[in-house]
């Protein structure tokens, strides 16, 4: 026990902030924030995310809210972004606006890119008119489990090194929100990791005890419970925090977690390569095929959908085709190309491939079946044909999908590495 503590000590040395990156950023921020206040009465721009609530790892996403009155503004709530937009472009030289379900806006100043959020300051989460307006509320939860800062850092890096972390729909992870949550209900990293190892498949966690003694899945929409993991926001209580998590992560996470207490060591807090690991796995008796996307421009979340969808159209094909995939995965770090890795047999498919056919007293489909296929045979009183393959190895097949329209609209070049 004294050696994993040790462990998970060094391990939170290693994942915080450089001080001096942390200093500058932060120096950067406040000058975003006070030039935005500055001869405001109604709005008021604040620290959010990760840096207002101290949980940031090395690398962080610095975000500004800017709070309206709600008072003045409560029905106004469409017309924000056009507001802080026109204060922006005032005191700033480059603003970008980007679509959400707000609009909101990025600032770069040299090496940093901050996010600006237009966003109705409420004291309860009824009173929000979008989902961007709970954020404050969040922060303020998770800043009164301070005691519990390192191990939230704890479980989001060992989220992120296990490639489960984020709720983008191209993702379908744990947010850092949940991983907040989730270190406060269970107590501390190690006890979340326990008792995860342990999960079903279906889980409800309820920090704030909302629903004790109930059927959460009587009282609250079921259109909200879908996911394999429930995690009743504690400043909403009508809301799944975990709604956008797959099973795919759940189980990932589920399994990372009965791994380490297996045999913990620091590398479970270290995000390996994808590339590195497929390239461990080639053997004499498979191949790898790498495939390489420029993703076309756009907002981030549907870029990655986009690129998402490409992934799960060509498993989709190879499996209708009958290629075997031994393994496969993705990734991308938004800002250059995507790779998708696909292992695969060294051994070609058969020349020939059976294809069923109807049954043979259908005389129809019987005939209209020997219109299309030369080469038919009756086997268990149905209609079977043989025909030659088209495509006998993944990678010439592969050559064939890229060049479909729906791969081709949802991305700018693609290219092939075959090892």
């Amino acid at each position: 026990m004294k050696n994993l503590k040790a462990m998970l000590d060094e391990v939170l040395k290693e994942i915080q902030p450089d001080k001096n990156y942390e200093k500058e950023i932060f120096e950067k921020l406040n000058d975003i924030i006070n030039k935005i206040n500055k001869n405001q009465k109604d709005i008021k721009a604040i620290l959010g995310g990760s840096g207002a609530k101290g949980t940031w790892l090395k690398t962080f996403d610095a975000d500004i809210f800017v709070l309206f009155d709600y008072k003045k503004f409560n029905g106004k709530s469409d017309n924000l972004s056009g507001i802080l937009e026109k204060i922006l472009r005032k005191k700033f030289k480059s603003v970008a606006r980007l679509h959400g379900s707000r609009d909101y806006f990025q600032i770069k100043e040299k090496n940093f890119t901050f996010e600006i959020v237009p966003i109705l300051k409420i004291q309860k989460s009824e009173q929000a008119k979008n989902i961007t307006d709970v954020s404050p509320l969040h922060s303020n939860w998770v800043n009164k489990h301070k005691k519990l800062v390192n191990e939230m850092k704890l479980t989001k890096q060992f989220c992120q090194a296990q490639n489960v972390y984020g709720a983008e729909s191209y993702i379908r992870g744990f947010s850092g929100y949940i991983c907040e949550i989730l270190t406060v209900y269970y107590g501390s990293f190690l006890s979340l990791i326990r008792n995860a190892a342990k999960w079903d498949e279906k889980v409800v966690v309820d920090v704030k005890k909302y629903y004790k003694g109930k059927d959460v899945f009587k009282i609250v929409n079921t259109s909200k419970l879908v996911s394999p993991l429930i995690v009743i926001d504690p400043v909403q209580k009508d809301r799944n925090a975990a709604a956008a998590l797959s099973n795919e992560k759940f189980a990932a996470f589920k399994k990372a977690s009965r791994d380490f207490l297996k045999n913990s060591s620091k590398s479970f807090f270290v995000k390996r390569e994808l590339s590195a690991s497929f390239l461990k796995l080639k053997s004499n008796n498979n191949k790898l095929i790498i495939i390489h996307i420029t993703p076309i421009i756009g907002k981030i979340d549907v870029v990655g959908s986009k690129l998402l969808k490409i992934y799960e159209f060509l498993i989709n094909q190879f499996l209708r085709h009958n290629f075997k995939i031994l393994k496969s995965a993705w990734e991308w770090d938004k800002k250059n190309d995507a790779a998708l890795y696909f292992l695969f047999s060294k051994k070609p498919l058969q020349k020939l491939i059976e294809i069923k056919g109807p049954p043979i007293k259908m005389k129809k489909h019987v005939e209209n079946f020997k219109k299309i296929h030369k080469r038919t045979f009756v086997k268990n009183n149905k209609l079977f044909a043989m025909e030659k393959r088209q495509f006998l190895v993944p990678e010439d097949f592969l050559k064939y999908c890229i060049r479909i329209q729906f791969v081709k609209e949802r991305s700018k070049s693609i290219s092939l590495r075959i090892t």
